[in-house]
């Protein structure tokens, strides 16, 4: 009976300390966003940048997810992308509530040339997470390699609601709007 009380309590600590630390992660990007919302200054911008890769590229509870993101990120790196879409893949089976799982796969796969997947890793990144510049950068890419230029400027809007002081936007959204116009013409 002891032992059982024991394990009960032991089991709603790990529940508990598992949804503060799920919670301190989100009040932390939530205030991240607002600054970044806030800010046009390009250097200070890129500081908060960093912290939200930080926090996205940790996850809130698991060690072995932050490890297994880490060695496929580095799997990639080193351009082993079928072994790094095998790891992103098991991190996303483990925890298929993570974003930045589905958005290091949807990056290995657009390097693969697997678009249409890709952006299927997308749509689930903008479900979980729907500020995730990095992912709405990559829909730009993906939507452009597809000749999709509409929506590709559609998603560099976005990021600019979101992230004012990104550059990307301001280079991609008149290259697009170029393309275009030639097309029309």
């Amino acid at each position: 009976m002891i032992k059982s009380l024991s394990l009960l309590i032991s089991f709603f600590f790990l529940i508990t300390l598992s949804s503060f630390a799920k919670t301190s992660h989100e009040n932390q990007l939530d205030d991240l966003f607002k600054k970044l919302k806030n800010t046009s200054d390009y250097s200070e911008a890129k500081k908060i940048e960093f912290k939200i890769w930080e926090l996205w590229s940790k996850h809130p509870s698991e060690q072995t997810l932050t490890d297994l993101l880490s060695k496929g990120s580095k799997y990639m790196s080193q351009n082993q992308l079928t072994s790094a879409h095998n790891v992103f893949s098991k991190a996303i089976e483990l925890d298929p509530g993570w974003a930045e799982a589905w958005n290091k796969r949807a990056t290995v796969l657009y390097f693969m040339g697997s678009y249409e997947l890709s952006q299927n890793d997308i749509d689930m990144v903008l479900k979980l997470e729907k500020r995730h510049f990095g992912a709405l950068a990559g829909q730009g890419l993906v939507q452009s390699a597809l000749n999709n230029y509409q929506k590709a400027i559609e998603s560099y809007s976005e990021i600019e609601k979101i992230y004012p002081a990104m550059q990307t936007p301001k280079i991609m959204i008149p290259k697009l709007k170029n393309l275009i116009k030639k097309e029309s013409i």
